[in-house]
């Protein structure tokens, strides 16, 4: 391939290192896209590239995000990053937009926003850089292992917009910001998709390094298990998209303040959840009990919901204990769970089972009430033998809304 040339306002050949030298072989200590990318445009205006806006744009795969923004205007010291929410794609804005276009199979989108023809409403994106003072805008996929696309583009507010030597730069640099962006996306992706099914501690875990079974940690943490109550006979009255809508509804309700309130949920088990509540956070204890308390005002809305819909209203239970949590890899040789075991877990799992028997929404012991130091707001409704336990344990119950 022609080497290609940089060239200083004068437009003689720039004798400092190249951008794409630069790209190649001094952005391996760079972790981030939108750090690279305030380089790369301040490094092409000061080798004659006239770039005062660019763009990145990457899909994700994220339960509530559809991708993301990288935005760089000209004197930016940092770039701007927008996430992007499902859904947009089915905008009439999107549908319009040059993405759309390279999304759907366009090799390069170029505009000169001086022709705009103002009455045409399918050049509105356009028409707004040109207001921004722009001249000038092209686009390029990021075509990715195994024709996954993404998208790089740059505008100009150079009066005679971007020469051809701008655009055979701009072009060439293409395939190597191509190489270097898909491997920090990946690395973004694989945090991601950890995160959103084991959670942010285990995925800490594992990307340190716990992979080998048995491998794992040991937190000391307050732990809330929930469950709901009757999801078998609510599976079989409702059919299944709507099985799936109230579950979630009540994953949302519950969790949701979960995280809000540093928590962390460790698993999802069928229709129940196990958070962790670490007692490195000196204020866990409040954070758990408050917690409960939004989850029931969330509930309370979901259940509104429900009933104008014509659903059942859900009930549950939660067990709340304090101890070690070991939690880590357990399975097969080639088939592992990150999960969490131990005697408090099950303490935890013993008392939301006894809100069954006992007919109270949640269940507390007292190494809880010891370590939370709110009494008064528990109520002591007694001591019971819990199922592996050669010990009764006094149990105390959160009261129940009126």
């Amino acid at each position: 391939m022609e080497e290609t040339r940089f060239y200083n306002e004068a437009g003689s050949p720039s004798n400092q290192h190249s951008v794409v030298h630069w790209l190649l072989h001094e952005t391996q200590n760079e972790r981030f896209l939108d750090d690279i990318l305030v380089q790369l445009c301040q490094r092409l205006n000061a080798a004659g590239v006239p770039v005062a806006r660019s763009t990145m744009h990457f899909r994700t795969l994220h339960p509530q995000w559809l991708g993301a923004r990288i935005l760089w205007r000209k004197g930016m010291v940092h770039a701007r990053f927008n996430s992007i929410a499902h859904g947009v794609e089915a905008t009439r804005q999107f549908q319009l937009s040059p993405l759309n276009t390279l999304y759907e199979g366009a090799s390069e989108i170029r505009k000169v926003l001086a022709n705009l023809d103002a009455s045409n409403t399918s050049d509105v994106f356009f028409s707004e850089l040109r207001r921004d003072g722009l001249t000038d805008y092209i686009a390029w996929p990021l075509s990715f292992t195994l024709g996954t696309r993404h998208i790089v583009t740059f505008a100009t507010a150079s009066r005679s917009g971007f020469e051809d030597r701008h655009i055979k730069t701009l072009s060439e640099l293409v395939p190597i910001l191509t190489l270097v962006s898909e491997i920090r996306l990946k690395n973004v992706l694989a945090r991601t998709l950890l995160e959103t099914y084991v959670g942010t501690h285990a995925s800490e875990q594992i990307l340190a390094g716990a992979t080998t079974r048995g491998s794992g940690s040991t937190v000391r943490a307050a732990i809330m298990i929930c469950d709901l109550r009757e999801f078998t006979a609510i599976s079989d009255s409702l059919p299944r998209d709507d099985v799936i809508e109230v579950l979630n509804g009540f994953f949302d309700a519950i969790g949701g303040p979960v995280e809000r309130n540093d928590g962390e949920i460790l698993k999802f088990m069928g229709d129940g959840l196990l958070a962790i509540f670490p007692l490195e956070n000196a204020r866990a204890s409040d954070a758990l009990l408050e917690t409960i308390k939004e989850g029931r005002r969330e509930m309370a809305r979901f259940n509104e919901e429900n009933m104008s819909k014509g659903r059942p209203t859900l009930r549950y239970g939660t067990g709340i204990h304090v101890g070690d949590v070991m939690y880590g890899n357990i399975g097969s040789r080639k088939r592992l769970d990150f999960t969490a075991i131990g005697p408090a877990v099950n303490i935890a799992a013993r008392l939301e089972n006894l809100t069954k028997r006992v007919g109270r929404s949640v269940l507390v012991s007292r190494d809880f009430v010891a370590l939370a130091g709110n009494q008064a707001e528990l109520e002591c409704i007694g001591s019971f033998d819990l199922r592996g336990l050669e010990d009764t344990i006094d149990v105390y119950a959160l009261p129940d809304p009126e």
